[in-house]
């Protein structure tokens, strides 16, 4: 493991900056998914839509961290030019992610399913992955290349 050489974990190896950036991510990504909920119920979104609820976004969103944090970590480590590979990949991932809420809204299969509900479900994909790419730019910081 490297050694701490300022007062930041910034400067510490993947090993702690991977679990510290995924935690503080989840924190506030919970938080803002809390308030997007609250919003869309008071929208008139149904208390009994799923992924509007606590315990799912709450998992959801940690388990889209952890994916996401490692992902960061092994292209941080192993592309030849990460910030540029990240600048076209997160967005295409977050895209994809927005699949199965539209599926959802298509087929109403869960209780409560309402185009409203749906949208507030994919802005929370938005507000994770923004969350998450801010953590993870923070506590392990890409290396810029000079290509095009």
């Amino acid at each position: 493991m490297s050694q701490l050489t300022t007062g930041s974990f910034r400067t510490r190896s993947t090993g702690v900056a991977l679990p510290v950036s995924i935690v503080s991510a989840a924190i506030v990504s919970v938080a803002l998914d809390a308030v997007i909920a609250a919003v869309a119920h008071g929208a008139g979104a149904s208390d009994e839509f799923p992924p509007l609820m606590l315990p799912a976004y709450t998992f959801l969103s940690v388990l889209g961290l952890l994916i996401g944090g490692i992902a960061w970590a092994v292209v941080r480590a192993k592309a030849a030019n990460p910030a540029g590979f990240l600048r076209i990949g997160v967005p295409i991932v977050v895209l994809v992610s927005f699949v199965p809420d539209i599926m959802t809204g298509i087929s109403k299969a869960q209780p409560g399913t309402t185009w409203g509900a749906v949208a507030a479900l994919m802005v929370m994909h938005i507000v994770v992955a923004a969350v998450g790419v801010a953590a993870f730019n923070y506590f392990m910081p890409v290396r810029q290349t000079d290509q095009a």
